[in-house]
């Protein structure tokens, strides 16, 4: 999210489609099934945590760098879904900075590719702390 910090969107055009209510359900029903099966919903977590670089899948490269089930304290990659972290029990801030840290370097070493957070740090005072 590297310079998208304090933009508004002031216009926006979408284009829609008409839907029985009865679809509409089951299609967000699907969604939900879906989320269900891929994403760690059985343990806290704080999303998905990197930007998927060009051409590739974040979780997959994280997942390739031998990453998934990796533990720092009570933060843990997600063995489901390598792009989660989860709080197994007692995860601080700082043992889920450590190991966003660990896996971004981790995975630079392995493929020249730097991960970019999805997500947005804010340091005690609440101020968007910057991304290395």
């Amino acid at each position: 999210m590297r310079g998208q910090l304090g933009r508004l969107v002031l216009a926006a055009v979408f284009r829609l489609r008409p839907m029985a209510p009865e679809q509409i359900r089951a299609r967000e029903a699907e969604f939900q099934e879906y989320r269900r099966r891929t994403q760690p919903r059985e343990h806290p977590n704080c999303g998905s945590v990197f930007q998927n670089p060009p051409g590739d899948f974040a979780g997959r490269m994280i997942e390739r760098a031998g990453l998934k089930g990796r533990i720092v304290g009570g933060a843990q990659v997600s063995e489901k879904h390598a792009n989660f972290i989860v709080n197994r029990g007692g995860a601080t801030a700082a043992n889920v900075l450590e190991l966003i840290d660990l896996v971004r370097e981790t995975v630079y070493q392995e493929t020249g590719i730097r991960l970019q957070l999805e997500l947005q740090i804010m340091d005690e005072r609440g101020a968007f702390r910057r991304a290395p």
